[in-house]
């Protein structure tokens, strides 16, 4: 007799069948049953391990032993000539008919009732634990308010917004915490709001103030966290100090805080930099004037600056904002393009050989690269430094976005500048270049619901109502373009916006005085400017003449000619590659979309 007939007259195959329906059932009951019981999770995978090890155990006892009538017997001592093994075969079939009706019905159940259930209680976790994620990350973020100079010297202001900035740059190094930008903090200064309403337009959920009363080499600083939405105060301390103790009262703020916040920092522990105190005097000063703007304070942040570093030739973050303040004078002509960019680069570099870490420092170097040298993979290189170094800069994240726009990348830029405008609500300019940036992706109705919000928020800037215009124009509203472009204020920047406008209403007379009258005092300071009113009006040899012009003289313009839509009627004509690939930008054009400005449909068939 074979091995296998041997296997089906002492009825070890149907055993093995029986056994592993089974055993599957149970498996299935167990993991459904045994979470709703609240057993350990190790409990199914127990029944599983010990289900398989019974598996082998059960095809010996079958081969071995025999049920009969009289009981369990040995196979040997088994009389073969009864129909004894045929009888077990057949409760054997009905065993294994029974148990599969039963997961049959298991299968039914499971599937149309405890499957639907369970879904929803998944469902109903899931949500939870986003809803959890969420309020716990709103509730790790912070908006640090200027302290209040309390000091008899009202020109001791400086040091108490210095101080507060300070703390602010040592808090978004921690990665866990949203930290509203400075643009946004320092916007609420002297306004009269509670804490709840700041914290509200911020959105966050905390909020450190203070005051500094500064007196000689004395100092008294007082800081209190405040839970935005009830007002209670998670941490407060005074601290009386002298300026050598500084630094090490500003680590304290900053551990104090993020101890109140229950956040565990680990190696992620904010330091501040060390320096003298007269050197970090002097820094907060030239921070104040470079922030404040404006000729004669450009010129006093040069000062300041460099006597901080003369002091102590080793401290990079003044090295950074000396090259910055040059960038700046440069950019405003107030010193010679070739004097200003050898300073500011020479005060970058020097910052960078102290501190290879220093994200401002390489954002500085990619602005140079950018709007200076057109060396766009520097650029691109130090601006992505920048941004990993620290990632929740608004600031860095803006320039981020500026250099995706250079190189086409409008979805990208996009992303950047919303992202941008989370951590800084209140920056102005990243409002307007968010609404510039969805002009060049055609998203005009974005472009002029962003633009409105921001045009007459700020008496000081000079464009926001000629932007404003220029967005109801390629929306296909002329006369709305008019009204807006004339609440501009009067300078370059309305005349250029107007003579588009004049040109789509077919007031082509005034169009053409005001196009000869800006070109005259402003052609040479914006060259691209007057090629894109050419290009609108459909004038592209005189657009490619201005753009040559442009070219001769470094305007910084031509950084954003990629997607720029008042350049659009240039994109099919033959010397529009030609000129890209001057500025080393026609494989970034070749990669753009038709639909952002990027080659036609035509060209990128011939091309294939």
């Amino acid at each position: 007799m074979s091995f296998i007939k041997e296997l089906e007259r002492r009825n070890v195959i149907k055993v093995a069948i029986a056994y592993g329906v089974a055993t599957w059932l149970l498996i299935e009951i167990s993991a459904t049953t045994f979470p709703m019981l609240r057993l350990p999770e190790w409990s199914a995978t127990l029944v599983t391990v010990l289900l398989l090890i019974g598996f082998p155990v059960a095809l010996i006892f079958a081969w071995a032993f025999e049920l009969t009538p009289e009981g369990l017997k040995k196979e040997k001592d088994v009389d073969r000539s009864q129909s004894i093994t045929q009888t077990t075969g057949r409760k054997l079939d009905f065993l294994i008919i029974g148990v599969l009706v039963v997961a049959l019905t298991y299968f039914a159940y499971d599937k149309f009732v405890l499957d639907a259930s369970r879904d929803a209680a998944l469902v109903e976790e899931t949500t939870q634990a986003v809803t959890e994620k969420v309020v716990t990350e709103s509730e790790k973020s912070i908006a640090v308010l200027p302290f209040v100079n309390m000091s008899e010297d009202a020109g001791n202001e400086y040091f108490a917004d210095g101080l507060s900035e300070e703390l602010l740059n040592m808090l978004v190094k921690i990665p866990q915490l949203q930290v509203a930008a400075r643009t946004s903090s320092f916007s609420f200064k002297g306004k009269d709001l509670t804490i709840s309403e700041i914290a509200q337009k911020l959105g966050v959920s905390n909020v450190l103030e203070g005051s500094v009363r500064k007196s000689g080499n004395r100092v008294r600083i007082t800081a209190q966290l405040i839970k935005a939405d009830d007002g209670f105060h998670l941490w407060s301390e005074t601290y009386d100090r002298t300026l050598d103790d500084i630094f090490a009262t500003q680590d304290e703020i900053a551990l104090a805080v993020t101890a109140a916040l229950k956040m565990t920092l680990m190696d992620q522990v904010p330091r501040s930099r060390l320096t003298l105190p007269a050197v970090y005097d002097l820094y907060l000063q030239g921070k104040r004037s470079m922030n404040l703007k404006g000729d004669k304070n450009w010129e006093n942040a040069v000062d300041v600056f460099t006597q901080a570093v003369e002091l102590d030739p080793e401290y990079a973050p003044a090295w950074s904002l000396l090259g910055a303040t040059y960038s700046f004078q440069t950019a405003a002509g107030l010193r010679p393009r070739e004097e200003g960019l050898a300073l500011s680069r020479a005060a970058n570099d020097r910052a960078l050989a102290i501190d290879p870490e220093l994200a401002e420092a390489w954002s500085g170097l990619g602005f140079s690269k950018k709007f200076w040298e057109w060396d766009w993979k520097t650029a691109d290189k130090a601006i992505s430094k920048a941004r990993k170094l620290n990632p929740q800069s608004a600031s860095i994240s803006i320039a981020a976005a500026s250099m995706a726009t250079t190189l086409g990348q409008l979805d990208k830029a996009i992303a950047l500048y919303e992202q941008a405008r989370v951590l800084d609500p209140m920056s102005f300019s990243g409002m307007s270049s968010l609404g510039q940036a969805y002009m060049r992706a055609r998203r005009f109705d974005d472009a002029i619901s962003m633009l409105g919000q921001l045009a007459g928020s700020r008496p000081d800037y000079q464009w926001d109502y000629a932007n404003l215009g220029l967005a109801h124009l390629l929306n296909g509203d002329a006369e709305q373009a008019i009204i807006e472009i004339a609440r501009n204020p009067e300078n370059e920047m309305r005349d250029f916006a107007t003579v588009m406008a004049y040109s789509t209403l077919g007031r082509e007379k005034d169009a053409r005085l005001l196009l000869a009258k800006v070109t005259t005092d402003a052609g040479d300071l914006r060259p691209a400017k007057v090629a894109e009113a050419h290009s609108w009006r459909g004038e592209s040899d005189l657009a490619f003449e201005w753009l040559e012009k442009a070219w001769e003289g470094r305007d910084p313009g031509l950084s954003y000619v990629l997607g720029n839509v008042f350049l659009a009627n240039l994109v099919g004509d033959p010397r529009w590659p030609v000129f890209l690939a001057k500025l080393d930008l026609l494989e970034a054009w070749q990669a753009m979309p038709p639909e952002y400005g990027g080659p036609p449909e035509s060209a990128t068939e011939n091309d294939r």
